[in-house]
């Protein structure tokens, strides 16, 4: 935005008297006229509701100038006129329904077109514009306008009136012209937030609809694959095509949080993993605990992986722990603050692993999937307990924060 400044061209009334050397009161009213200004700009700054500033405006201006009258104009694009937003000192009925011309010939249409202020100090003896009725209704002899500027286009008009003899001076357009350019540039601070709210808007619907066609897209290829193993002729094809297509709907049950979720970017890992414990079929009860209150936020590719590695750790709890195809897998998730951690932990109380399993040496792909996705987490799987069942820990980098995830 451009500030405009009371210099450029000011229009002065042809009957103004010749200025006068400023008074002890003059800059006494100099002095507290920068105090409204600063006080104005506060109540920018703080995110003032629009119309609320609006009528802050014309009361600050209103008192800087020592007026009995104010009020701010927004231009009506599809009429030439200029409505009543705000106001103080006006009858009832005018503040939101009154309105001037903004023509060339009205005092505040010349200023909203030129960008010149504008100073009628005498109305009675005006001859360059028409006096508005609303101001002759008023009983108003003198008046001072200035324009309400954005950065696209004009808002409209700031302007100060009265009842009372004297004269608006170019020292008092400074500070009416200082506090138009405040509103000014709140005005469009607004604008501009509400183009930015806009297109959030708009990006978070596309976010959502791209994860709901994710996830759809996703859940044709598991279904592919289901349909796949049924006709494979190898038992070990079909249970491989059938791994495959839960691995999959891992990944699709992530893009379905996402778009649930409140702000599209971010999975909440405990409900993540819940879902997945309710979802597992293959005849063990797998019961989710999350023993911490605070949520545990990841991004997609974080938690993914993470789901993928406790689906394989519960799926081979099933599988190896419990021979006879009856018994419970804990699925547990926690934080270690102090170390930046949290900590996922998969235990069963089946047989235990044999002697010689090894973490790191396996071969399956059930293991090689696990190794590959803890080194690209940047985590440590680890195993906790071999006997009277078994317990896996995967301990994965998080500290709460955009770093840690």
């Amino acid at each position: 935005m451009t500030a405009s400044t009371p210099q450029d061209a000011i229009v002065e009334d042809p009957h103004a008297a010749a200025p006068e050397h400023p008074s002890e009161t003059e800059l006494q009213l100099r002095l507290r006229q920068q105090e409204l200004l600063a006080e104005l700009g506060v109540h920018a700054l703080r995110g003032t509701t629009f119309q609320e500033l609006l009528d802050v405006t014309v009361r600050l201006t209103a008192e800087g100038l020592r007026c009995e009258f104010c009020k701010i104009m927004e231009l009506q694009r599809g009429q030439n006129r200029l409505l009543v937003r705000a106001g103080v000192g006006w009858d009832a009925g005018v503040v939101g329904t009154a309105t001037v011309g903004a023509d060339m010939q009205s005092p505040a249409g010349f200023a909203l077109h030129t960008g010149k202020p504008v100073i009628s100090n005498h109305l009675e003896n005006e001859e360059r514009f028409r006096t508005p009725e609303l101001l002759l209704q008023h009983g108003i002899r003198r008046a001072a306008n200035v324009i309400l500027q954005g950065d696209d286009s004009a808002f409209g008009v700031l302007e100060v009136d009265s009842r009372a003899a004297g004269e608006f001076s170019k020292n008092d357009l400074s500070f009416l012209q200082g506090a138009a350019n405040v509103l000014g540039m709140a005005i469009e601070r607004q604008r501009v937030e509400r183009e930015l709210r806009v297109s959030l808007d708009r990006q978070s619907v596309l976010l959502e609809e791209m994860n709901h066609r994710v996830k759809n897209s996703l859940q044709l290829v598991a279904n592919m694959l289901h349909l796949q193993a049924g006709g494979a002729e190898a038992e070990e094809v079909e249970r491989s095509l059938k791994d495959a297509g839960k691995r999959v709907m891992m990944v699709a049950r992530a893009h379905e949080h996402l778009y649930r979720s409140r702000d599209l970017l971010t999975i909440d890992l405990g409900s993540y993993l819940s879902d997945l414990c309710k979802s597992l079929e293959n005849g063990i009860e797998c019961s989710f605990d999350q023993a911490v209150v605070a949520r545990i936020e990841m991004t997609a590719e974080r938690a993914i992986p993470v789901a993928l590695i406790v689906n394989e750790l519960v799926t081979n709890a099933a599988k190896h722990g419990y021979p006879d195809g009856v018994g419970k897998v804990w699925v547990t998730l926690n934080q270690d603050t102090t170390k930046g951690h949290a900590i996922v932990r998969v235990a069963d109380a089946g047989i235990g692993l044999p002697p010689d399993f090894d973490l790191e040496g396996g071969k399956s792909l059930g293991m090689r999937i696990m190794r590959a996705l803890s080194r690209q987490l940047g985590a440590a799987l680890v195993v906790a307990r071999r006997t009277q069942g078994a317990e896996f820990a995967l301990y994965l980098p998080y500290t709460g924060n955009s770093a840690g995830r």
